[in-house]
């Protein structure tokens, strides 16, 4: 009988791309999504869409009961930085308390293995780059503390409920499309460095802004560790079959352990395109640190082995993918 995985916000960037590779190893996916940034044309066949809100507790109830799952991968999340700085009262109800209901939801329903989409903000600025599992969670914005709140709550609940465990994976940066086409990053107003770099590229924005360049870093702007969708998609699966393999629960980072800078990124767009952007430095976004950057040695002695690991070939499957948008 085949494994039942049910994908939160399975209908965004990343939860898609993880949805795709699921559906490519034969487990029966169910996506539970809002489509307020992600889009039913993502969740591609034979992964069934759900259409409805993570609040909606009795909703959630009956399909957990409905169907029997044996894991929860949850994506579902507000993800913007400067926004969780304007609005954190959203990231909060939004990050922590729909995770918090669904932990409950998953606990109650028997649910053995839950894979957590966490991030990169839940260390602010680190001490030392690259940033290591052990280091302090020291986050400088809400949207980084509802991640950091939120692995506490499953953490807590794993120690009283043992039957119930977890995997938190804290990435980057995460760019590129699917390399066959099929699917890619088509989020309403993305903020994403790369994606907006393509749409510049291709007309489909005036100007690329570029949010300082007084960082203490070699060219002044911020460094950050770019990973390929579908190695972050593989590395869920990966922490899936671990835990499958009654192994602790944990708190994987996941990247490269390479930093770019904006500039080196835009230049590499810029090649990759054919074409130069045009853009413009302005002052500082709320929030950001000037480097970032995985050590992801836990997550790789344990055999995960990421396939897309270099800058060009993430830009050109993030520009393939908005030159041919299917949606």
């Amino acid at each position: 009988m085949k494994e039942k995985i049910l994908v939160t916000g399975g209908a965004g960037y990343i939860g898609s791309h993880t949805v795709l590779l699921l559906n490519s190893l034969g487990y029966e996916v169910y996506v539970y999504d809002n489509l307020s940034s992600g889009h039913k044309e993502a969740v591609l066949e034979p992964a069934k869409l759900i259409v409805g809100e993570l609040n909606d507790l009795d909703k959630l109830r009956s399909l957990l009961k409905e169907v029997g799952f044996d894991a929860i991968i949850h994506f579902a999340a507000s993800i913007v930085v400067p926004e969780s700085v304007s609005d954190p009262i959203k990231y909060y109800k939004n990050n922590t308390v729909n995770t918090l209901n669904l932990v409950n939801l998953a606990v109650e329903h028997g649910i053995k293995y839950f894979i957590f989409s966490s991030s990169a903000a839940v260390y602010g600025i680190p001490k030392k780059v690259p940033v290591k599992e052990e280091d302090p969670l020291e986050p400088i914005n809400p949207y980084g503390r509802s991640k950091m709140m939120s692995e506490f709550i499953i953490e807590d609940v794993h120690r009283a409920f043992p039957d119930f465990r977890y995997v938190n994976i804290r990435y980057f940066n995460v760019a590129g499309a699917d390399p066959e086409g099929r699917i890619g990053q088509s989020t309403p107003e993305a903020t994403h460095l790369i994606k907006v770099a393509c749409m510049t590229a291709l007309g489909k924005k005036d100007k690329l802004y570029i949010y300082g360049d007084d960082y203490p870093t070699p060219d002044g702007t911020c460094i950050r560790d770019y990973i390929h969708v579908m190695d972050i998609a593989e590395a869920h699966i990966f922490c899936l079959n671990y835990l499958k393999e009654n192994n602790p629960p944990e708190n994987f980072n996941c990247g490269y352990g390479r930093g770019y800078s904006v500039k080196e990124v835009v230049e590499t767009v810029e090649k990759v395109a054919g074409v130069k952007i045009n853009k413009e430095i302005t002052s500082r976004r709320p929030g950001d640190p000037p480097v970032l950057i995985a050590d992801s040695t836990k997550l790789k002695s344990l055999g995960w082995k990421p396939k897309y690991e270099d800058l060009e070939f993430i830009v050109w499957t993030a520009y393939n993918w908005e030159k041919n948008r299917r949606y």
